[in-house]
Order: structure tokens, then C-alpha cells, then sequence
């Protein structure tokens, strides 16, 4: 599909490169370079320099109290 779009000179740049490296079309390359950034998993969270598991919007929250009774239940 044919448009006009105003891309920075610094990623038109890459993508010229990426083009350039795979014998590619530069609007190939800018879809390719695209589409990953946009299935890339999201970076991961932290709190307190410690690194967040993702959760499911409807999951239940986990309490000391849960870890506990799990932890008790394994011994």
C-alpha cells in the first residue's frame, strides 16, 4: 500500500540500512522494523529494583498470607 509519511531522519537512516543489508525494499524494511517494536514484549516492570511478573487484569492478588499457608503446605 502507497502513502506519504514524514519519518525522522535517524530512522530512515536504519531503515535504509536494514534495506541495504537484506536486498530489501527500504518500505519492506520501516514494515519489518515496525512490526517488531510492535510485538515486542513490553519491558518488564520494577519495583524497588525488583523485576514484576506480569499478571492478568482479573487475577487474584497474592498475600503474604497465601505464600505462608503454600509455604507451611510444602513442608
Amino acid at each position: 500500500m502507497r502513502t506519504t509519511l514524514d519519518i525522522d531522519e535517524d530512522v530512515l537512516l536504519v531503515a535504509k540500512e536494514v534495506a541495504e543489508q537484506q536486498g530489501i525494499s527500504k518500505g519492506k524494511a520501516l514494515s519489518q522494523l515496525a512490526r517488531e517494536a510492535l510485538t515486542r514484549q513490553a519491558a518488564i516492570a520494577t519495583r524497588n529494583g525488583v523485576p514484576l511478573f506480569p499478571r492478568q487484569p482479573d487475577a487474584e492478588v497474592v498475600t503474604l498470607e497465601i505464600v505462608n499457608e503454600l509455604r507451611d503446605g510444602l513442608s
